[in-house]
């Protein structure tokens, strides 16, 4: 069974419940109004029987109450078409009092009718007719309805007469008629996919808002557009997103003061190490100085990454690539490019260039070479960089990531590092809406890949 159609998953969702409930509501509803429709449909049949055979009986009386006597000489002749004297004896087996009433507001309440449907048989003696004689489409006619009418006429006689209708055929119920009930379901199922969808539409886009939101430094203000609930929300995760922006630039700005502070005292303090007298003693100081002193700029660089405002731009990717291989193989390292992407990418040259550097000379400095690689498929952009060295453990690769984390000797972010390296490039990463992901290689090694639009 199709995961997204198991009743335990499309009940988690927003739009797949209300996808249930309007399906649900709307072929109910319509199968309601069917039912309703069809009763309509009943009731007005029955109220034509009646009309016509009150029209019949209403007509017959007053033919009586102008002409008694030639009235009743051509009711039992039959030669008033439809209407003849009742037969002596005949009984009304099933009377309609809303029939009777009917028949009471027009003939008067005097006239105390009495009027109820019986077999035809017991009215009218018909042959069969000939079908090489009949008149067209009246071989097969079934015959027509008996009606038995009994009232007081005016003189105060109790009149009987027999009316004989055309027959209608009662209309068959398609409330529960399985091609009805398909089609009423499909209906139900495509409104409520399109309803659904439209409902849901605004919360899909503040669920990409949120998750961009998550991977970039720069991000976009959604457009407050739609029903005053979805503005509202929209609204409050476009301020969410500059108070959260507001508290990552006072925490930069922070770093970045303190690290630019520190760079004063720490000149005056190697000026006063150089003076120590005991060589051993001076250069184990010097060495701390110098770490200090790399803290200190590594810190400042991630305070620039984080606030670089650097405009969008086009990029030839593979020119970019080619000039960090050279620089590094002017400076003796061994990195190389292996395959290009082509073509023009959308970025921020400057966040760009300064990841694939990290990432570059942190490959040499741990691995002691690096591979690069470009692939570019459906506007997506795969640069990935490996290295020959001792890798990472699989359970510390995501920590590497984390400002200060240091991993055993020897690899990215190690004992001999700050381990802030990683860092900075996953931030310039974010500046762009890409990414950086760390993966052991096969046969040895590291490999390095970031992933954005391009």
């Amino acid at each position: 069974m199709n995961r997204r159609l198991r009743p335990s998953v499309l009940f988690r969702s927003m739009a797949g419940r209300i996808f249930v409930l309007l399906a649900v509501g709307i072929a109910a509803s319509s199968i309601i109004s069917l039912f309703f429709a069809n009763q309509a449909r009943r009731n007005d049949f029955h109220r034509i029987r009646h009309e016509r055979v009150v029209a019949s009986a209403v007509d017959v009386a007053g033919r009586l109450a102008r002409e008694p006597e030639k009235t009743a000489q051509m009711l039992e002749q039959r030669l008033i078409l439809g209407a003849a004297a009742a037969p002596v004896g005949i009984a009304i087996g099933d009377p309609e009092p809303g029939l009777a009433k009917e028949l009471e507001r027009h003939l008067g309440a005097a006239s105390h009718p009495e009027a109820g449907q019986v077999p035809t048989g017991f009215c009218f003696r018909y042959k069969k007719l000939d079908p090489r004689q009949a008149a067209a489409g009246f071989a097969d006619a079934p015959l027509p309805d008996c009606w038995i009418v009994r009232f007081t006429d005016t003189a105060g006689k109790r009149q009987a007469i027999a009316l004989g209708l055309p027959r209608l055929t009662m209309p068959a119920d398609s409330t529960f008629r399985p091609v009805d009930l398909l089609l009423i379901m499909l209906v139900s199922a495509l409104l409520s996919v399109l309803v659904a969808r439209e409902i849901a539409k605004p919360l899909r886009r503040l669920e990409k808002a949120a998750e961009a939101f998550s991977l970039s430094l720069d991000p976009r203000p959604l457009p407050e557009e739609g029903p005053d609930e979805v503005r509202a929300a929209l609204s409050t995760f476009n301020l969410m997103q500059n108070r959260v922006r507001a508290g990552f630039r006072e925490r930069t700005q922070l770093l970045a003061a303190i690290s630019h502070d520190l760079q004063t005292p720490l000149t005056r303090m190697r000026l006063r190490l150089e003076q120590v007298d005991n060589p051993e003693l001076r250069d184990k100081l010097l060495q701390d100085h110098r770490a200090m002193q790399t803290l200190v700029r590594e810190g400042l660089d991630l305070a620039s990454s984080t606030e670089a405002q650097e405009d969008w731009a086009m990029i030839d990717i593979d020119s970019v690539l080619h000039s960090i291989v050279e620089d590094a193989v002017e400076l003796g390292h061994d990195v190389r490019l292996l395959s290009e992407c082509g073509g023009m990418v959308r970025g921020k040259p400057n966040a760009l260039t300064r990841c694939i550097g990290n990432l570059v000379d942190n490959a040499v400095k741990y691995g002691g070479d690096a591979e690069i690689r470009c692939t570019r498929t459906d506007g997506h952009v795969w640069i990935s960089v490996r290295d020959h060295g001792p890798g990472i453990d699989e359970a510390e690769l995501d920590e590497m990531f984390e400002p200060f984390t240091r991993g055993t000797a020897g690899q990215p972010g190690g004992r001999s590092g700050t381990g802030i390296g990683l860092t900075i490039a996953r931030t310039l990463a974010m500046t762009f809406d890409g990414s950086v992901r760390l993966a052991n290689a096969e046969g040895g090694g590291l490999i390095a890949t970031i992933h954005f639009e391009g």
